[in-house]
């Protein structure tokens, strides 16, 4: 234990007095002080003992924070302080020594006290507030034990910065109250709430040369990736792709198809269609036949071979490319009908003829030829008429060439090259002969527009195709059914009218003939054949031309306004 006598340097006590609360006077023994009051007055005041025995207060003077305390001045003497404690009978440590002394707080730094008086507490370690961590507060160093020697501040220790009062007695408080008084836990320093985060501003710099580096780096990105992608993209346009690309696709069909369908008709018939090219001394063309017999004659249209004359050149052209020389066997310009003939060819094959009168409007037909040079061509429809009275040709003016047809009409396409084709019906048998379209457009117009079709197609009947080719075949020459009349063809009313004089000076109703030994005379009218209307001379000549020789016919006939029916026996007559 101390004697009460210090023999080092004073010892330098530092107290902070508060409202309500008497100032002591400092032990004998010397001990560490650090004062946590967060609300005190700045007047404080220290009481030293020195060695001769009196006591002296002293006042700190204002200094910096982190400054050293200067000696402390004179202040009047302090009213003596009862302890708040009994003595400690066990010394304890780190207190012990005198005992009725109260034990010392945990030393802190005094801060400056605000103008308001409320002193800010010290920073803590911690967060500001903004999940930003806050420096830590200068920790304090262990307390010195009593010793001879002079007690010294705690380090980092140092006087408030306000000039001392002198010392005003105050009543003595609890001393729980002077505890609580020291501690403000709302007082520690923190960043306002409302600007969470570090300062504005701070990293502005930086944060505009990372956002320019990422946008530079993501342009550079993109720029390699658009030249990969298009490199790749070229690779795969030039090379079909990074694989082989293949395609579903139904296998093969080895089956065939329906013999009354249009592949099956085809098929069936095709074999039995050539094409004919045609060379003559001032013109030449393309047309169609079929094959009658094995032994090499083949049916067409007279207009097909007229262009070879007496020494043009016909080369018949079959479906599988084989070629031959044909000759003409027989053609009658009546009829529109020529025979060719070719010979040392084997492996014909003859396309069947059918009944022409048994066609009905409506049943389907299909119609092969070239049209337009275009071999094996195969177009579909359906027998849209019969027994249209048309005709063709009349080039040379003088009606030699004119031809007279009872056709059947069909809108199967035909065009030029089709003539002389064949027109088959479902069992692939021929009904008719290709012969004749209505175009709208004639082809002889200045911009060198050529006829085409238009669904109107006409075909000479099997019928008569058959009668006509048998007798070119085995006479070379074809007969006409005639009555022995001369028709008034520039009559313009209805009905064929017979003339009223015959040409060069002949009769217009011959003697003999069929038509005189039927009671027909000069003048007379006939409007009906068999019971059909006749309306003009062509009309009447194409119902006659439909028959054979020696066929027997009911006339209907209009003469001096009356009306009469007759009978006749048709004659014959060579064609040309």
């Amino acid at each position: 234990m101390e004697d009460g006598k210090s023999t080092g340097p004073k010892a330098k006590w530092w107290s902070r007095p508060t409202p309500g609360r008497t100032t002591r006077t400092a032990p004998d023994e010397p001990s560490p002080v650090e004062d946590t009051a967060p609300a005190a007055d700045p007047t404080a005041t220290a009481t030293a003992v020195a060695d001769d025995g009196e006591s002296r207060t002293t006042a700190p003077e204002a200094q910096p924070v982190d400054a050293l305390p200067r000696p402390p001045a004179a202040v009047p003497p302090a009213r003596p302080m009862t302890p708040l404690h009994e003595p400690d009978q066990y010394s304890t440590p780190p207190y012990g020594g005198p005992g009725p002394w109260a034990p010392a707080p945990p030393v802190q730094r005094p801060v400056p006290t605000p103008a308001h008086g409320t002193p800010v507490p010290p920073p803590y370690a911690g967060t500001n507030g903004a999940g930003i961590p806050a420096p830590p507060a200068p920790t304090a160093p262990a307390p010195t034990p009593p010793s001879a020697a002079p007690a010294q501040p705690a380090a980092g220790f140092a006087p408030p910065p306000h000039v001392p009062q002198p010392q005003q007695p105050q009543p003595q408080s609890p001393a729980p109250s002077a505890q609580w008084l020291q501690y403000d836990p709302w007082g520690a320093p923190r960043q306002p709430l409302t600007n969470p985060g570090p300062p504005l501003g701070a990293e502005t710099g930086r944060r505009k040369s990372r956002r320019g580096s990422l946008l530079i780096g993501a342009v550079l990105l993109a720029l390699v990736a658009g030249g990969i992608g298009g490199g790749i993209g070229a690779y795969i346009e030039r090379n079909g792709g990074l694989t082989r690309v293949e395609l579903p696709q139904t296998g093969r069909s080895t089956g065939g198809r329906a013999p009354d369908s249009v592949a099956g008709i085809a098929a069936s018939a095709l074999p039995s269609v050539v094409t004919l090219h045609v060379t003559g001394a001032t013109e030449s063309g393309t047309g169609t036949g079929f094959v009658l017999d094995r032994s090499g004659h083949i049916l067409t249209n007279n207009h097909v071979v007229a262009p070879a004359g007496r020494a043009g050149e016909i080369t018949v052209t079959f479906s599988g490319g084989e070629t031959a020389r044909g000759e003409v066997v027989g053609k009658d310009s009546g009829y529109d009908l020529a025979v060719v003939k070719v010979t040392g060819v084997s492996g014909l094959k003859p396309l069947p003829l059918g009944n022409s009168d048994n066609v009905q409007v409506g049943d389907p037909v299909v119609a092969i030829g070239a049209p337009f040079d275009l071999s094996n061509t195969v177009t579909s429809g359906i027998i849209s008429a019969k027994d249209r009275p048309i005709t063709a040709g009349g080039e040379k003016g003088d009606g030699s060439d004119i031809s007279y047809v009872d056709a059947l009409q069909t809108d199967a396409p035909i065009n030029p090259g089709n003539s002389g084709g064949p027109l088959v019906d479902t069992d692939a048998h021929v009904i008719g002969i290709n012969s004749a379209i209505r175009a709208a457009d004639s082809g002889a117009s200045e911009e060198g527009g050529q006829a085409g079709s238009i669904g109107l197609g006409f075909a000479i009947p099997i019928n008569q195709g058959k009668r006509v080719a048998e007798e070119l075949i085995n006479t070379g020459k074809a007969t006409h059914p005639v009555i022995g009349v001369t028709l008034d063809m520039k009559y313009t009313g209805d009905g064929a009218r017979v003339e009223s004089k015959g040409a060069a000076g002949k009769p217009a109703v011959t003697p003999g003939g069929p038509g005189a030994k039927a009671g027909i005379r000069p003048g007379d009218v006939i409007t009906e054949v068999d019971g059909r209307r006749v309306h003009s001379g062509e009309e009447l000549i194409v119902k006659i031309r439909a028959h054979r020789p020696g066929d027997r016919l009911d006339l209907a006939l209009t003469r001096g306004g009356k009306d009469l029916s007759i009978s006749l026996t048709l004659g014959s007559a060579s064609g040309t």
